[in-house]
């Protein structure tokens, strides 16, 4: 499937998908509230068929923070990268968990790090910091204070 037919395909699903094709893969940046409808279609869609996510990552704009998929289609052979935006006072999404198992331990390593708050996820509890770590380590207002560097 070219990109062209991909992009048709998902403004199908989400019209106010914006694309980017500039990197190596196709992106597609959504609001979050899209996340789940999206992630629901690009799966089981049999001409889509993403059956494989193989990265969630969190980043941090000052402005809002962006969830960041990439989904593999083995079938077609095809990869698409998903950036959906999220309010960084408090950054909610929906778990995808449930399509992909793969994202249960990545989502809970966003939350972690980040704060993320995954809906609607099984077992959403720190990953790597203790129960009683206060903050964001990986977000850009973070302070250390054993950390000397300033950046």
């Amino acid at each position: 499937m070219s990109n062209e037919e991909l992009k048709a395909k998902i403004t199908e699903i989400i019209p106010t998908a914006v694309f980017d094709e500039t990197g190596e893969w196709l992106t597609v940046s959504i609001e979050a509230v899209d996340w789940l409808s999206l992630a629901q279609q690009i799966c089981t869609n049999t001409e889509l068929d993403f059956d494989f996510l193989f990265s969630v990552t969190a980043v941090d704009w000052k402005t809002h923070i962006s969830m960041v998929y990439h989904l593999r289609s083995l079938k077609h052979e095809q990869i698409v990268v998903v950036k959906a935006k999220c309010d960084r006072t408090m950054p909610e999404i929906e778990s995808v968990y449930k399509i992909w198992k793969t994202a249960e331990l990545n989502e809970r390593e966003a939350y972690d790090l980040m704060g993320v708050v995954f809906l609607n996820h099984p077992d959403l509890r720190r990953l790597f910091l203790t129960d009683d770590w206060e903050g964001w380590p990986l977000r850009k207002d973070y302070v250390d204070e054993v950390n000397m560097i300033k950046l």
